[in-house]
């Protein structure tokens, strides 16, 4: 009888919360180094220069030994896990491609709240209230960890959209609610609850949510509620939408 081809699983990299490697069902132990090394190529979407990946993740290391230190790093990577999901090549660094990275997947299915709206109702509100490797100190982390911050706010706002469109105001409300953790100043989440609120025939909630982001945003930093947002519940305060607050 032929043998049955052996197929390798392949792996997964978790950055949300906290870092983790998978290969298939099981978890695989990374050195420190190894962890930075595999997180920051994860974060880049394209083929990664080896100086520029070695200077990043060792700053504080003079020429030459942040190059040491990457060759030593990817060595440990052949030898225990035979390179990992990291591809090392003349021309630079990258994931190999059946490697599945966390932050990648979310973005892909918040992207496609717009696109195809029935498609990412499988989007895990604990997921996206979690930051990217949120104990990290590098440097470098913090463009994703912006990127991905306004990624899970945006996808948060659209499931409060979209749940309260259909009647989910539960959902909804849980949706808006988390936008709101993650920011607190974000003017247009407060709006996305009173939307719920106003649709489920709730006015004295929906003039708690704005009286609380009125107070917030003075206190914090200075401001009113946009005209946007005073339009939205003018029928409610009983004065023209474009006067003054008191």
């Amino acid at each position: 009888m032929p043998q049955a081809e052996h197929v390798t699983a392949g792996y997964t990299v978790r950055l949300l919360g906290g870092f983790e490697l998978r290969q298939g069902d099981r978890t695989i132990a990374a050195s420190p180094s190894a962890q930075r090394l595999l997180a920051y190529v994860a974060t880049r979407r394209a083929l990664v220069n080896r100086g520029t990946a070695a200077r990043a993740l060792w700053p504080d290391y003079p020429d030459p030994r942040p190059a040491a230190n990457l060759r030593s790093t990817l060595w440990r990577l052949r030898r225990e896990h035979g390179g990992g999901p990291v591809l090392s090549t003349v021309r630079g660094l990258e994931l190999r491609r059946d490697t599945v990275v966390d932050v990648h997947t979310v973005h892909a299915k918040a992207a496609a709240l717009s696109s195809a709206p029935d498609a990412a109702w499988d989007l895990d509100l604990a997921v996206l209230r979690q930051d990217v490797l949120p104990d990290w100190a590098e440097e470098w982390l913090l463009p994703t960890r912006e990127w991905f911050r306004q990624v899970r706010l945006h996808a948060l706002e659209t499931l409060c959209t979209r749940h309260c469109r259909y009647g989910r105001f539960d959902a909804a409300l849980e949706a808006g609610l988390a936008a709101i953790d993650c920011e607190p100043l974000r003017e247009s989440a407060h709006r996305a609850i009173v939307r719920v609120h106003l649709a489920e025939g709730n006015p004295a909630e929906a003039l708690r949510q704005y009286e609380v982001y009125r107070r917030l945003a003075g206190s914090e930093l200075g401001l009113r509620p946009s005209q946007q947002f005073r339009a939205l519940i003018a029928h409610l305060l009983g004065r023209p939408m474009d006067a003054r607050a008191t």
